[in-house]
């Protein structure tokens, strides 16, 4: 199903919210997550959309910089900017050009402040409390370790993560409503 095929907006959404919640649940990072529960909508090949979204886990590599989900989020939003001359299943030859560029930043920018309101933030490590941003614009360091939590029951109920993917993947299909049901 494409984006423009949708009828049932609601029915759709719900079923990606929950379907990405169901993929981090299975042990997904929160930008493999939203991004495997919006692949078919582009056709991507979901083994190859988890192995390129992976490193976005955990705030972009678990450094706790930007979300994963939004980064998901992100990742997919660039689908959605293509030159009318391109086509869909040939790789973009135009993506250079400036426009396609503004195009694309207006979207994610627009999803970014949309998941700043509903979710308070955009950084990882403020969503999981690890710091608050200062009057002085200084982030208190964050320990950093390429070692992911081992996922409990516990895990799902300290962090905030699975809120996270159906967030963005809300976000996302509300923009997609919002651009396909003009």
């Amino acid at each position: 199903m494409k984006p423009s095929e949708i009828t049932h907006w609601e029915t759709e959404t719900e079923k990606r919210a929950e379907a990405a919640v169901a993929f981090f649940r299975q042990g997904y990072n929160c930008a493999q997550s939203v991004t495997l529960a919006l692949a078919d909508l582009y056709g991507l090949d979901a083994a190859t959309l988890a192995q390129l979204s992976a490193s976005f886990g955990g705030g972009i590599g678990r450094m706790r910089e930007t979300c994963g989900a939004a980064c998901g989020m992100f990742m997919m939003a660039g689908m959605e900017v293509q030159n009318p001359q391109d086509s869909p299943s040939e790789p973009s030859c135009s993506y250079p050009d400036a426009t396609l560029k503004k195009a694309n930043y207006q979207v994610v920018q627009h999803l970014a402040a949309e998941f700043r309101k509903r979710c308070g933030a955009l950084l990882c490590r403020e969503l999981l409390g690890l710091a608050k941003p200062l009057a002085d614009g200084v982030v208190p360091a964050v320990a950093i370790t390429a070692t992911p939590e081992e996922r409990t029951e516990a895990y799902y109920r300290r962090r905030p993560c699975t809120a996270m993917v159906e967030t963005a993947v809300r976000i996302y299909m509300e923009y997609l409503q919002q651009k396909y049901s003009k």
